[in-house]
């Protein structure tokens, strides 16, 4: 039986492109209350060797929710800059499986935000992330 194509109800494709995460398209995303998801169905280009999410994958998925769950609570055109990342990988997904990063910001301050994020493959935890993120203005001119 093969996996559904289409994501889960409340996804719609990700609104933030990057170079990096161009390759993994289509990404999808959604808000829920404070919590901002990132959502993917893994293919065989998302894998490693073992035909297992590649860890890299996930651990951008984390940075990139994470990221974006601060400025959303910011929510004053705040620009971060990542300084620190760690993942905990607690499981595996395989092709197929349906991938949801769900991040909180846990504190936003003048100068540094923090957010954590589960990882879910199926609904099965497989990681779970923190980040620290540097806090700048989005090089956008000031208007008065």
């Amino acid at each position: 039986m093969s996996a559904p194509a289409d994501p889960p109800a409340g996804f719609e494709r990700h609104f933030r492109r990057s170079p990096v995460t161009d390759a993994w398209e289509p990404l999808y995303s959604k808000r829920d209350g404070d919590r901002f998801v990132i959502g993917l169905r893994v293919a065989a280009a998302h894998c490693n060797a073992r035909a297992m999410l590649h860890g890299g994958v996930l651990s951008t998925l984390c940075d990139n929710a994470m990221g974006i769950a601060c400025v959303l609570a910011a929510d004053d055109g705040t620009s971060l800059v990542t300084v620190h990342l760690s993942v905990d990988f607690l499981g595996a997904a395989r092709e197929g499986q349906w991938i949801e990063v769900g991040a909180i910001a846990t504190k936003n301050g003048r100068t540094l935000s923090f957010a954590a994020a589960e990882a879910t493959a199926d609904s099965r935890i497989i990681g779970r992330a923190t980040a620290v993120f540097h806090v700048g203005d989005s090089g956008r001119p000031k208007t008065a």
